[in-house]
Parts: structure tokens; sequence; C-alpha cells
């Protein structure tokens, strides 16, 4: 497995994407994200799979967030794990993979930076918001006020 060690949520994909289409790279995620936009860490650990396109770079990741969320009935704090599994594609800024220098804009698009940096923390913010419970409950007896 290439690329085994613990990473972070930016991974420079410089030398993947100089490889023959099909090229993979696996990581194991351990960072701190913030989620919910208020200042607090959340932790994010998994495992995330790259793989090189003809145009892009496809993610498959599977990770696990810890967020504190306040229970609906008894309004206490409480840490809620979180299970993600997404794929997403990610184009460079600018069009490495061919001689026409073209930028890829399709609105709401993962890009890879000019310095071919790959970063999921949009990807994890956004998943991580569509992964939360409805109704978050600190415990299933939870008795409320």
């Amino acid at each position: 497995m290439a690329g085994a060690g613990w990473i972070m949520i930016q991974i420079n994909v410089s030398q993947l994407c100089k490889e023959p289409i099909g090229s993979e790279r696996k990581y194991r995620i351990s960072d701190f994200v913030n989620i919910m936009e208020d200042g607090s860490s959340n932790s994010v650990n998994g495992s995330v799979k790259l793989t090189r396109t003809n145009r892009s770079i496809l993610v498959k990741a599977k990770l696990d967030v810890i967020l504190e969320l306040s229970c609906v009935r008894c309004l206490d704090l409480f840490n809620c794990p979180v299970e993600m599994d997404f794929e997403e594609e990610y184009f460079p800024v600018e069009n490495i993979y061919s001689e026409h220098s073209s930028e890829y804009n399709e609105s709401g698009a993962f890009t890879i930076d000019n310095d071919q940096v790959l970063d999921l923390t949009e990807a994890i913010r956004q998943y991580a918001f569509m992964s939360l419970p409805m109704k978050p409950l600190c415990r299933h007896d939870c008795a409320g006020l």
C-alpha cells in the first residue's frame, strides 16, 4: 500500500498526477477539521484512496468524525460519532493532463490547487453535515428537561 502513513487533510498529488491513468495511493487520515465553523476542532480518522483518472483525481473516503452536538431533549452537549463514506472527483485548477491550458470551472467542483494540493476539508465538512442525525439524542432513553 503506497503512502500508508498517517497524513493530514491536505494531500500533495503532484507525483500521482504524473503517473499513468489508474494509478492509486492509499492513506490513513488522522487530523482535526473545524466542521461546525464555530472555532472548535473535530477529530477525523479513517482511510482515503486516490485514483488518477484521465482528467481528475477520484477520492474514495471512509472516515469517522466526532461532533459535539446538543441533545434535542435535554439540551446537554454530547459527542456524536458520525461515519462517512464518500466518493468525489477533484479537478486541477489548470489542466495538467493535456497540452491545452484550460481551467476546470464547473461551479461547486472540488479542485486541486496550483501547488497540486488536494484539500479534503470542504468535502469532509459537507458530508459530515449530511450525516448528522435529524434529532440528535445524547441517549435513547434521555428523559429531557
